[in-house]
């Protein structure tokens, strides 16, 4: 395979998996994000690796761009105390029980739904009472999907296309609330 066939074909399959989504579930979380806000309330992300770069980024988007009070669970502080007290697994479901108020919208990405930390922060939501939303990959009956208010699943076992669909499909989200005005 030549270097522009890789690419080529590569891209294929990015546009592919960012339009395998049915537009009516963005628009469904859209709506969840822009009730939380005129409500008064604050849409909370987490994530591993490159999932927190991307919730970091979401969040400051929503935030600057969309007029929506968004937080994200990456200040190294937060993480290094909260996993070394807590465990690890337990450090996403200690910070929502810190730091969420009832009525917050919780939104957990993890590329194979089956990060242990993510499972047990969306418990904990749950177990709050919070709305969420859950973006995961890789397999479809993974244990993140089964828990989320909403569920964004991206067909594919690649990290990396997991986490590109991802990031697209919460930037278009947060144009689609801009554009309409929250």
């Amino acid at each position: 395979m030549s270097h522009q066939q890789f690419f080529h074909d590569y891209l294929e399959t990015v546009a592919e998996k960012l339009n395998d989504i049915d537009a009516e579930a963005l628009e469904r979380a859209a709506t969840m994000v822009r009730q939380i806000s005129r409500s008064g309330n604050k849409v909370i992300l987490a994530g591993n690796g490159g999932s927190a770069a991307m919730a970091s980024h979401v969040a400051v988007d929503l935030t600057k761009t969309a007029g929506v009070r968004a937080v994200n669970f990456n200040e190294a502080d937060l993480l290094t105390c909260f996993a070394n007290d807590y465990g690890y697994e337990n450090w996403v479901a200690k910070a929502l029980e810190f730091y969420a108020d009832p009525g917050d919208l919780v939104v957990l990405i993890s590329s194979s739904g089956a990060s242990k930390n993510m499972v047990n922060g969306a418990e904990q939501a749950s177990a709050m009472d919070l709305a969420m939303i859950s973006l995961s990959g890789f397999s479809s009956d993974n244990p993140l999907r089964r828990l989320g208010d909403l569920n964004l699943w991206v067909e594919s076992d690649s990290y990396n296309i997991v986490e590109m669909t991802h990031h697209v499909w919460l930037l278009a989200i947060v144009d689609y609330l801009t554009e309409t005005n929250g």
